[in-house]
């Protein structure tokens, strides 16, 4: 343990440690996805209280413990990870029946979602004990901040696709007709495969997280065909975990109906007005249309 995180020790203790944490409880937390001092305040101080701490590997959580300086006897990590989720949920259960706090953390990230964790959660809610989640690294939600993308139609968490060549193409086939944008997760020894498959969607933007909060975490948006060669540029580039962000789908035609009628809008009303009751008056999605007016705008100034 660094002085630095004895300090958040003391830190966490402060802040959360006049909390209620009660007790027949599985407390499900979020640890960091690469950079160790993403850690909450609250999640170390649950880390520091519960009596046992489930784990989907735990060596890897022993040292992520150990770093906090929150080291624990062998007999209080319990094994719970997609081989053995619905049998070792018996011994979670068990704990929770003779009134102790079990913490359930994953190898990175906030567990039960592409992570193991959520047959864990669904057998403790189901034996009519309490869950309670701690927010905190995702990913998903990492990747996303980092798009920029104005779309407001939402997102949709797709995780792995298929690791089968047909079946991972019949998924891509899936994916170009879903106009919302997309979270994709991929391990480094399938990353080429996937850029490949997703070559098909041609211009549709692309935003790819490779070792999202470490030290060469790297960020790049480009369009779908031109992702398999900008990985190919550089070996580093298909090293680490990725997180994906396939772009809401751009509007069918940029010179359609919508813009018609935003053009009309802008000679009379500001851009924001013009870019409502275009909306509205043709359907269209406001952000586009939006940003569509910014061009314009733009053009009209040159």
């Amino acid at each position: 343990m660094t002085a630095s995180f004895a300090r958040a020790l003391d830190a966490a203790q402060d802040a959360a440690g006049s909390q209620n944490h009660p007790t027949h409880t599985l407390y499900v937390v979020a640890t960091p996805i690469g950079n160790l001092a993403d850690i909450s305040l609250r999640a170390l101080q649950v880390l520091r209280l519960v009596d046992a701490v489930a784990c989907e590997d735990t060596r890897h959580t022993q040292q992520l413990l150990r770093a906090y300086g929150l080291d624990r006897p062998g007999g209080q990590l319990l094994a719970v990870h997609q081989h053995n989720e619905a049998e070792a949920a018996q011994s979670v259960l068990d704990r929770l029946a003779q009134g102790q706090r079990v913490a359930y953390v994953s190898d990175a990230g906030t567990p039960a979602i592409s992570d193991p964790g959520a047959r864990l959660v669904a057998a403790v809610r189901a034996a009519g004990y309490r869950v309670l989640p701690l927010p905190g690294a995702s990913s998903v939600v990492t990747v996303l901040s980092a798009a920029g993308m104005t779309g407001e139609n939402g997102f949709v968490f797709a995780g792995f696709l298929p690791s089968k060549a047909a079946e991972r193409q019949g998924a891509v086939q899936d994916l170009a007709a879903e106009p919302r944008a997309v979270v994709l997760l991929e391990a480094p020894h399938r990353i080429e495969a996937l850029a490949q498959a997703l070559a098909v969607l041609g211009e549709r933007r692309v935003t790819l997280g490779r070792e999202l909060t470490k030290q060469f975490e790297q960020i790049e948006t480009l369009p779908a065909q031109d992702l398999a060669a900008w990985l190919a540029e550089k070996p580093e580039r298909q090293r680490g975990e990725f997180a994906l962000v396939l772009h809401d789908a751009p509007v069918a035609s940029s010179a359609g109906e919508g813009e018609r009628v935003l053009r009309l809008l802008l000679t009379e009303l500001p851009l924001k007005s013009a870019v409502k009751l275009a909306a509205e008056i043709s359907g269209e999605p406001k952000n586009a249309l939006y940003d569509r007016a910014l061009q314009i705008k733009q053009g009209d100034t040159l």
